[in-house]
């Protein structure tokens, strides 16, 4: 009988990256930002089979993980555009 090796768990920081990097449409959203900042009606052309309510709770989620920053420009009309952090 071969015995199980017990896994060290891992960083709760780095389990929770892999666990949102994971998520469906995350990547595509993350490429999409990857050469310039861009406002959701472009990440919504980039991405078109995602829906906008899904796109909506994705970008709340990355924003809320510090993975990209919603930056409101206060010109008229208001726009809203998303770029990754560092």
């Amino acid at each position: 009988m071969s015995k199980e090796v017990p896994q060290p768990p891992l960083c709760d920081k780095i389990e929770h990256s892999y666990q949102l990097i994971g998520r469906k449409w995350v990547g595509l959203i993350i490429r999409s930002l990857i050469e310039e900042p861009k406002r959701f009606s472009e990440i919504h052309a980039y991405i078109p089979d995602l829906s906008k309510r899904v796109l909506n709770e994705r970008l709340k989620e990355l924003e809320e993980s510090g993975i990209i920053l919603r930056h409101v420009i206060t010109s008229r009309p208001v726009r809203i555009e998303y770029s990754l952090t560092r």
